[in-house]
This record gives structure tokens, C-alpha cells and sequence, in this order.
């Protein structure tokens, strides 16, 4: 099968649904500079036409509202947000019209947009231009939240997130944008809420997210050398997550440890750990660990950002300590 990056995975998935269905259209700051985008929206507005491809003002509240009625009145919009950040600006629309449109006419009406948030770390951007601010989203009733770690479900959950009906945040990581993987050329979907079993184990069940999938991976790697038999679960979906895989995982092994790209506090990992500790208590043989950034804002110093952010030495030890 052939491989491509990350980000032309999305780009794909977006030159997909742009042909094969005229409702489509994309909007956003930035959608025809790849300074904002990467390769991930390369030239579409070259192919589709820039009545198709909209470079929005700096107006994060308009551009996501503007959307938002489009999409009511019968259209399907993915909004490009280049930093999650600036998103918040844009938290009425999503938050408390797209939302809560379906339940406010009792089902008769659908808001199918996708909203595209990317994650920016590092590279010494501060605290304002690095956060991920996902369980924020994933708190609210009528929203649903993926993020994608691998060039597959790249594509396959943004096609998803387009044909669902119901309004999709869709998150991507940058530090993903150049990793490779095997992606079919045709058009095919991910189904949303379904985890992804990436390694099965019988020592410890370790959950990620996003670009902590990733990272996951290569401590499993580094454990299974020294004989310990990680399960690994990329969660791909954070609302509604798969309750069913996860549960299932920690009754074989008994031990859990969740690592999630955000702050400790109030994020996905909490959630996790809560409805584990609440359904399947009697299967724990340790306490549940999480791997999360410090509650704190983002450095902008370089050095402070080695200390700041998380990864496979993390989970490492995480496991350590539940095994011990």
C-alpha cells in the first residue's frame, strides 16, 4: 500500500469530499498559505475554486458562526482553525449554537459542520500559542471530539466527521504532520467513538491520545525489551470514547496508565480514569496512572520546554510505578 505524510492524508480527505460532494466547502484563516496549514490544504483552492475555498478574516467568532448557518441550512462545512488557541474566540458558536441546535428543535434540525482545530507545540511559541484545549470541548453535550494519531485515521475520521450530521471538533496535531503511514487512495471512513488496538499485552493497558499515541508506541517498544507486555489503546475518539475496548483491556490486565497531551487537571485522562475506577473497580490490581503536561502555562524557553512536555520516558516510568 502506499504511504503518505500526515498532513497530505488530510489533504486528501479534504480533495475527497470537496469532489464528491458540491456541499462541501472549506473556510478558514490561512486555508490557501501553507505557513498556517502545512501541506495538509496544498493548493485545493487551485482545484476547487476559492468559492470552495474561503480564506476567512481574523475573526475567529464570524468565520465559525458564518459556518454554523450554512451548515443548518443544508451545507457541510469544515472551519480551519490554525491554533486551537485562537479557537476559544469562536467557544459561543461551537459551544452554544452548534451544539445545541439538534436538542433545541427536538432532532428536526442538524448542524453537520466540522470544526478543525491544530495543536501547536514547541518551538518556543509560549503559552498562548500551545495549548490543547480538548476536554474543554469534549465536556459539552451535542459535540462530538477526535484526534487522530496516524496518517490513516487522519483521513478516515475527517470523511467521518464529514458525513456524520452532527457538529465534529476535529483536532490535529502539527508534530504529527510528517510522520508516514499506509493510507488507501480510495475514499473510506473511521468510525467515530471506535478505538484502535495497536499492541495487545497482558501486563498493563496503556491509553493515548493524539500525538501521545504516538509516543506510546515507542515505549511500549522500549518495555516489551525488558519483558513487560503492554496492551495499547490509541483512543482516536475522546467524545464519545470507546468505553467498551478500554474496559475490556484493563479486565485482563488490571493495571491502567491514560496519556493525554494536556494539563493534568479536568482532562480526558481524569474522565478515563473516573469511569474505570466507577464501572470495573473490582479489575484495578494498582492505581490508575496519568501521564499529563504540569498545570501550568507553556514556556517559551527552549530548555524549560524539555522539562514541560511529555512523552515515552513518561509512560515508562508511569508503568514502572504501577507494576511495582
Amino acid at each position: 500500500m502506499r504511504r503518505l505524510t500526515y498532513a497530505k492524508a488530510i489533504r486528501e480527505a479534504h480533495a475527497q469530499l470537496l469532489a464528491q460532494d458540491p456541499r462541501v466547502f472549506l473556510i478558514g484563516q490561512g486555508v490557501r498559505n501553507p505557513w498556517y496549514a502545512g501541506t495538509s490544504l496544498q493548493d485545493l483552492d487551485k482545484e476547487f475554486g476559492r468559492a470552495r475555498i474561503i480564506d476567512s478574516p481574523v475573526s475567529e467568532n464570524a468565520t465559525t458562526g458564518a459556518a454554523i448557518g450554512a451548515a443548518i441550512t443544508g451545507m457541510r462545512p469544515i472551519v480551519f482553525h490554525p491554533r486551537m488557541d485562537f479557537m476559544l474566540l469562536a467557544a459561543d458558536p461551537i459551544m452554544n449554537q452548534a451544539a445545541n441546535w439538534s436538542y433545541l428543535f427536538a432532532g428536526q434540525v442538524s448542524v453537520p459542520v466540522v470544526i478543525r482545530a491544530v495543536i501547536n507545540r514547541g518551538g518556543e511559541q509560549g503559552a498562548q500559542h500551545s495549548q490543547a484545549v480538548q476536554a474543554l470541548f469534549a465536556h459539552v453535550p451535542g459535540l462530538k471530539v477526535v484526534m487522530p494519531a496516524t496518517p490513516y485515521d487522519a483521513k478516515g475520521l475527517l470523511i467521518a466527521a464529514v458525513r456524520d450530521g452532527n457538529p465534529v471538533l476535529y483536532i490535529d496535531d502539527r508534530w504529527l504532520y510528517e510522520v508516514e503511514g499506509d493510507v488507501p487512495e480510495a475514499s473510506y471512513e473511521v468510525p467515530i467513538g471506535s478505538a484502535a488496538l495497536r499492541r495487545s499485552g497482558k501486563d498493563v493497558t496503556l491509553v493515548a491520545t493524539s500525538y501521545m499515541a504516538a509516543e506510546a508506541g515507542r515505549a511500549a517498544k522500549q518495555l516489551a525489551q525488558r519483558g513487560i507486555d503492554v496492551e495499547l489503546i490509541d483512543l482516536r475518539s475522546i467524545k464519545p470514547w470507546d468505553r467498551n475496548l478500554v474496559y475490556s483491556s484493563v479486565g485482563k490486565t488490571g493495571r491502567l496508565v491514560i496519556a493525554d497531551a494536556a494539563w493534568m487537571s479536568g482532562g480526558i485522562a481524569a474522565e478515563i480514569a473516573a469511569s474505570v475506577a466507577g464501572e470495573i473497580f473490582h479489575a484495578l490490581k494498582a492505581p490508575i496512572a496519568r501521564v499529563c503536561l504540569p498545570d501550568a502555562p507553556a514556556p517559551t524557553s527552549g530548555l524549560l520546554e524539555q522539562v514541560y512536555y511529555v512523552g515515552a520516558d513518561e509512560m515508562i516510568s508511569a508503568v514502572e510505578k504501577v507494576l511495582s
